[in-house]
Order: C-alpha cells, then sequence, then structure tokens
C-alpha cells in the first residue's frame, strides 16, 4: 500500500481521484484490485468486509451478477455515446413507477450534476434565487450549496457565509439562508420575511451526512404544509435516501411527497447515475420541451442506464426488501445490545441499510450542532481498530457520517461485522473517559 501511495503522489494529487479517498484513520487511501459482493481486496492481499459499500451505491453489493451482464450487454450494443436509446425511455418509466413525486425523468452522472441542474430548474420555476438549506446537509460539491452545510462550531451563528471550499465566491453566499434541521419554527419565520425571495427549501430526509439524524415526528409533514402555504418548492436531496428502506425512497417512506426530488447512489447497481424526478408542470422547462438547459455528451451513458435496468430490476424482486429490512432488523438489534452490554456513549442512527456511529455521545442529537459533539479522535480510532480486524468503515475525516451494508451481506457477515464492532469498542473503553 505504501509503494502505491508514493506512485500516487507523484500523478494524482494526494494520490487519489477524489478528496474523501485518503482514509485519515488509515493514514493512506485503500488502494483495490478486487470487489465482489460484500468484500473486497487491497493490493497488499488483505480481505476486508465491507461497511461503507461505495458510500451507499453499493446497494446491491460489489460486481452484481445482473449488473456484469449489463455491462456485456452494453458493449454489444455499441456503448452508443451521446444517444437516447429506448431502454433510457423504459428506465425512465419505471422510476415514474415507483418514485412518488416522479411524472418526469431527467437522468445524470452524478448526485452534484442533479442538484445543480435541478437548483437551476427551481429558480427558473418559480423566479426566485434563494435557497433555504439545512446545516449538516450535503447536495454536492458545486458552488450553489457547498455553502453552509458543515461549518465548525465556531461558524455556526454565520453559517450562511461559510464557503466549505476555498474558491467559491463570496457573493453567491447572498443565496443561501443556512437553518438549523428540525426546527419547523425557524423555517416559519425565515419565510414570513422572506419568501418573497426564496424559492426552494431543499434538504436530505433524513441527514446522513451528519451521522444519520432522522426527521422529527411531523417535520417533513411540516415542511410540506408551509413550502405550499409560501409557494416555495420542496426539494428532497435523495441521492443517498433513495432505495435504502424502500424503492420509492424516503418520500414513500415517511408518506410525504416533494415537488422535485434527486435520486442516486445505488440507482446505477454501482455505475455512475443519478436522476432529476418531477411533476411534468415542472420537469418540462427543461429543453427542448422548454427554456431551461441540461445538457451533456456523457449524460446517463448506455452503461450507466443499463445497470440502472439491472438496479430496478432486482429491486422489485419480491423478496429484495423484505430480506434487507430482515438483515437490518438483526444488524441494528445486535449493535444496539452491544453498545448497552459495552456501556459506550455511542449512537447509532439508522434509515434502512445506512447507520450512523456517533462516538462519546449519550443521546442522538436532533441537528448538526449536537453532532458536532461527535468525537472525531474516537471515530478515527475505531476506524483503525476494525480494520485491524478485517472490517472497513470509511473515516469521513471522522466526523459524523454514515456507513452501511448491501444485500450482498449475509447474516454471518453482519455478525461478524458486530463482533469486530464490540472488539473494537472493547479495546477503545478506556478512551471514552478521556478528553479529546
Amino acid at each position: 500500500m505504501t509503494d502505491w501511495f508514493a506512485r500516487g503522489k507523484k500523478v494524482l494529487p494526494g494520490g487519489v481521484c477524489s478528496s474523501t479517498r485518503l482514509n485519515q484513520g488509515l493514514g493512506a487511501p485503500v488502494y483495490v484490485t478486487q470487489s465482489e459482493g460484500a468484500h473486497f481486496t487491497t493490493v497488499d492481499g488483505r480481505r476486508f468486509l465491507d461497511l461503507c459499500c461505495g458510500h451507499g451505491a453499493a446497494l446491491l453489493g460489489h460486481g452484481h451478477p445482473a449488473v456484469r451482464q449489463a455491462l456485456h450487454e452494453a458493449a454489444d450494443l455499441g456503448i452508443c455515446c451521446a444517444f437516447d436509446t429506448p431502454r433510457h425511455i423504459e428506465l425512465a418509466e419505471e422510476l415514474c413507477r415507483i418514485i412518488p413525486c416522479a411524472e418526469r425523468v431527467r437522468f445524470t452522472n452524478s448526485g452534484s450534476e442533479a442538484t445543480l441542474h435541478a437548483l437551476r430548474l427551481c429558480r427558473a420555476v418559480t423566479g426566485r434565487d434563494l435557497i433555504i438549506r439545512f446545516t449538516g446537509h450535503f447536495h454536492g460539491y458545486h458552488e450553489h450549496t457547498y455553502i453552509g452545510g458543515h461549518p465548525p462550531a465556531s461558524e455556526l451563528a454565520r453559517a450562511s457565509q461559510y464557503r466549505e471550499s476555498p474558491g467559491i465566491p463570496e457573493p453567491l453566499t447572498q443565496f443561501i439562508v443556512a437553518l438549523p434541521f428540525n426546527d419547523l419554527d425557524a423555517v416559519e419565520q425565515t419565510l414570513k420575511r422572506q419568501a418573497h425571495q426564496i424559492g426552494t427549501l431543499i434538504l436530505e430526509p433524513v441527514n446522513f451526512n451528519a451521522g444519520g439524524l432522522p426527521p422529527e415526528p411531523g417535520y417533513l409533514e411540516g415542511l410540506r404544509e408551509l413550502t405550499r402555504k409560501y409557494e416555495v418548492l420542496l426539494f428532497f436531496d435523495e441521492i443517498q435516501t433513495s432505495f435504502k428502506k424502500s424503492a420509492g425512497g424516503a418520500q414513500q417512506d415517511f408518506g410525504v411527497t416533494p415537488d422535485i426530488c434527486t435520486i442516486g447512489k445505488a440507482l446505477g447497481g454501482g455505475l455512475p447515475l443519478s436522476a432529476i424526478c418531477g411533476p411534468g408542470v415542472l420537469m418540462d422547462r427543461f429543453k427542448p420541451a422548454g427554456d431551461v438547459q441540461h445538457s451533456g455528451t456523457f449524460n446517463a451513458p448506455l452503461p450507466s442506464i443499463l445497470g440502472g435496468a439491472a438496479f430496478c430490476r432486482t429491486i422489485g424482486e419480491s423478496t429484495f426488501y423484505p430480506e434487507l429490512l430482515a438483515k437490518a432488523d438483526h444488524f441494528y438489534q445486535g449493535l444496539d445490545a452491544l453498545i448497552s452490554r459495552l456501556g459506550v456513549p455511542v449512537r447509532a442512527p439508522r434509515h434502512g441499510a445506512r447507520f450512523g456511529l456517533l462516538m462519546g455521545l449519550k443521546e442522538t442529537p436532533r441537528d448538526y450542532a449536537g453532532a458536532l459533539a461527535h468525537r472525531r479522535d474516537l471515530m478515527l480510532e475505531f476506524v483503525r481498530q476494525a480494520a485491524s480486524r478485517g472490517v472497513y468503515f470509511h473515516d469521513y475525516s471522522g466526523g459524523p457520517c454514515h456507513h452501511g451494508f448491501s444485500a450482498a451481506h449475509t447474516r454471518g457477515d453482519l455478525d461478524q461485522a458486530l463482533q469486530v464492532i464490540e472488539d473494537s469498542l472493547s479495546e477503545m473503553k478506556d478512551l471514552f473517559s478521556t478528553h479529546p
């Protein structure tokens, strides 16, 4: 691993193609030579049980047979770059059937692309430029939403002005209103003052990017009522929540239908595919039906579309979600039991096949400000401990974030994960009483 890291740094900034691939808990990226099902193997021959699962993209597991077959089929069809095909239409029809808010679909490759173009559409439809977003939520790396998402505690009071990377022009902060999650009053007061300027309210229905924080009872319903009252578009960013508990995503799980949504991560079966979904009255503003631009040579390449079709066929099998959710029940019951048995302050909020591990907390926080009490030092040590025992957790710089399992994980795999989690936390038990 060390030799490859040294070589990588000579030709790739930081030795990686994506900033977060440097696992700070391990001190290096994990370079993989083979992945299959619930496992992957690294360049130094170590085989890991994967509890990252492509950050949620590998819901079927790595290299699912149906997705492999889709790649062969795409090759046989000639890849067909920069054309739509009947397969694009068929997959869009299936998504319109299973996603509650979907009457039309526009495919993109990444989640960042999806939210970028969807927000352009929202602004065109409403004629209003300001966006309400919530601290702790993530909506892609583009300039329009990489503001106010994950400020440090010292910047929470001015979260709307907090730019999450150098290179984002300061004037773009004027279009962001960053509020705390699970606080309906904050939303209502803001809309009372600025509804004439605010066109869109965007959120993760489950705040996975702050550790998997759930919406409080009535919260999503309250947002739906307020956005209708003030004629603001309700935008569920379901790049992460889509498919994790049901085919219809969080909007199906919680019974709240947004005006527009983005879905992705798992959609391509491990291949890059995301989508914008919404009613025809909104979506038909996209060119060539309307006047809002969304285009790209590599939008929805055929391999990804066929991977998405394979994914939808697989999750549409009658046994898929019952089996996935039975595994989830088994795993989470075991996780809660071992945390209780050890008596360590760890919280594990969850939704479907993904969950958080919030270190040093006795209660699950309701919002990002509470999640900031999560102990990064303990998370990084946990990543090291688990990896030494053959189970991979991604570190996300030690911050509060999400982990998960796939349909390819067997009960035996999950029992192995539980044993490693227990052994790792047990080894760390004394550290919980120390100050960071």
